[in-house]
Formats: structure tokens, C-alpha cells, sequence
């Protein structure tokens, strides 16, 4: 046991740095192009795994309490995935962009019609809110996408849509059910105890995964940056002002709910899993729209350590509880 002592503490470690140490991975993946051709094959390994990370990482009991009482989180997923990429083909339409730029119709539809990413729990809980509430909606949104996003995607895109709803349904529902088998085994065989005595583990676990999902899904943005850094700049920058605008326009609709909850909320809205998307659409797209879909990892992990202390405030005037799903004062 001596030889894991090091390790252990060094995952622990990372995992008190929250998402300071998920910002600096974020970046660490821009300058580290020689690992992606490693990493990339292994992307969907490194979602099961955070997904199996983030079931741990929650009280089940408190998923479940936010399931029985759907009207949050039903109505949070009406906003996300049918009223924002909504109001979006509305308005490009109404600007005359939809049929002239084919492209920015695609990204459009990418970073507005997916669910939230299905690392958000692992975020939420780096920051230290409400973990349960963000893997709830994370799981309802994942289950109503196949019957969404076509319909988005006919108002964004045209009838070429190349979704197969029933096979994406089937593959997210294998998904949840795996990664929540998983994570009911291991609970099982360690107990609850154990489970939320390493939550510093479980956190530094997901900075590890995290960061090779980061390294395999920026492949080649730091050549297009050579070829054309205007450009490239330009998309960047528009990624974050994407994911802003989502977050607060979502921080706005849910000011009326606990401060913290309209975090957790925000964060989803700001943060989708434009990857499960881009595998629905054949995993290839046009250069302009995979360059978005490269750079668009960059405020999923640099915006929760940039907006920590706000997330901070509204969790110290949250109602305190003991549940063990999240709400922990991790640092951030």
C-alpha cells in the first residue's frame, strides 16, 4: 500500500485544486498536439468514465428527489433544448444568415440543440454545488435529445439531417444505465462511507479524464492557430461569448429558484455536449464548424474557474445540508 500512498496523494491533491487545475489542463491540451493521435481513440472511454466518476460522486437519493419533484429540472430542459436553439433559428433566420452560411448553421445547431455536457456534475461538483441537481438534469436532457435535436436540426440545417433518433436514444439509454451500474457496484463493494471520505480522490480522478478528453478533442486547433491565428482568435473569442450569453440568459429565465440551483442551471445551458452531436452527424464536419467545436472545450473548462467565486457566493447563501452529493466548500 506504501508504493500508492504517492499517487494517491498527488490524485487528491489535484482534485483540492478544482477547477483551477481543470483551466490549466484546458490549456496544457492546446500546446500538447503530439498526444492527441494517443488520447482521441480513447473519448468515449474518458465520457463513460466521468459519467461513472460523477453517479459516485452524488447521493443517489438526491438524483432520485430531484427526479420525483421534475418541475425544475423539466422545465430547465424545455429552456435548453427546445427554446434556446428555438429563438436561435428564429433569429438567424430573421437576420438572413441560415441559408447563406451553411457553416454557422451547423455550429448554431451543434452548440445549441445538445444536452449539457455529461461532465457537468464532474465541474459542479469541483466547484462545490449541487452535484445531484446537474447529473438529474444532465439524464433527462440526454433522454429527450434524440426527439429534439431532429427537430432543431430540420429548422437549422434542412431535411439533410443525418440523425437516427431511435439509435441515438438507444445508445444514450446503454450509456446511463452502464455508468450508473458501474458506479452502484462500486458503492456497493467500498460503501457510501468510503465513498464520500474520497470524494478529493474521485474530484482529482476527473481532472485526470478531463484533461485527456481536452488533449484529444483540440487535435489540430493549435495548427489551425499557424495557418490563420485572425481566425482562429476571432472563433475563439465567439465561443465564449456563446457560452456567456447562454449562461446568463439562463441566470435570468431561473432567478427566481435557490441562487445556487440557477448556477447549476446556467452552467448546463452554457455547456453542451456539442461531441455527441458531431458523433450523430457521422463525425465529420466542415472546417469552420470543427474549428468552433475544438475551440468551444476552452470555456467549458475555463469558465467555471473563471465565474468560481460567483458559484461560491451563491452556495453560502444556499440553506445548508448534509446530503454528501456536492455541496462540500470544495475549492474552485
Amino acid at each position: 500500500m506504501q508504493a500508492l500512498s504517492l499517487p494517491l496523494r498527488l490524485v487528491a491533491w489535484l482534485g483540492r485544486q478544482g477547477t483551477r487545475a481543470v483551466a490549466v489542463s484546458a490549456l496544457l491540451g492546446l500546446f500538447l498536439p503530439a498526444l492527441s493521435a494517443l488520447f482521441r481513440p480513447i473519448v468515449e472511454e474518458a465520457i463513460f468514465v466521468l459519467l461513472v466518476l460523477a453517479f459516485l460522486r452524488v447521493d443517489p437519493a438526491a438524483v432520485i428527489a430531484h427526479v420525483r419533484k421534475p418541475r425544475l429540472v423539466a422545465l430547465a430542459s424545455l429552456w435548453m433544448l427546445v427554446i434556446v436553439p428555438g429563438a436561435t433559428a428564429l433569429a438567424l433566420s430573421a437576420i438572413g444568415l441560415l441559408n447563406d452560411n451553411p457553416d454557422l448553421a451547423l455550429a448554431a445547431f451543434i452548440v445549441t440543440a445538445a444536452p449539457p455536457i455529461m461532465s457537468a456534475p464532474a465541474f459542479i461538483a469541483l466547484i462545490g454545488l449541487d452535484g445531484a441537481l446537474s447529473l438529474a438534469l444532465v439524464c433527462i436532457a440526454m433522454m429527450l435529445t434524440p426527439l429534439t435535436a431532429p427537430l432543431i436540426g430540420g429548422a437549422l440545417i434542412g431535411d439533410t439531417l443525418p440523425i437516427d433518433a431511435p439509435a441515438l436514444a438507444l445508445r444514450l439509454a446503454l450509456l446511463l444505465a452502464a455508468s450508473a451500474g458501474c458506479a452502484g457496484i462500486i458503492r456497493r463493494l467500498f460503501g457510501t462511507v468510503r465513498i464520500v471520505a474520497a470524494r478529493q480522490h474521485i474530484d482529482g480522478l476527473n481532472v485526470l479524464v478531463l484533461f485527456v478528453f481536452a488533449v484529444a478533442v483540440m487535435d489540430g486547433v493549435a495548427a489551425h492557430f499557424a495557418r490563420d491565428p485572425l481566425l482562429t482568435l476571432g472563433v475563439g473569442t465567439l465561443t465564449f461569448a456563446v457560452a456567456s450569453l447562454q449562461m446568463g440568459l439562463t441566470w435570468l429565465v431561473f432567478s427566481a429558484v435557490r441562487k445556487d440551483h440557477a448556477f447549476v442551471l446556467a452552467h448546463a445551458a452554457g455547456n453542451r455536449n456539442m461531441g455527441l452531436l458531431v458523433a450523430a452527424l457521422g463525425g465529420s464536419l466542415p472546417d469552420l464548424a470543427w474549428l468552433y467545436f475544438g475551440l468551444g472545450q476552452l470555456p467549458i473548462y475555463l469558465l467555471p474557474w473563471i465565474l468560481g467565486p460567483l458559484a461560491r457566493r451563491a452556495a453560502a447563501k444556499a440553506p445548508k445540508r448534509d446530503e454528501g452529493h456536492g455541496v462540500d466548500g470544495s475549492s474552485g
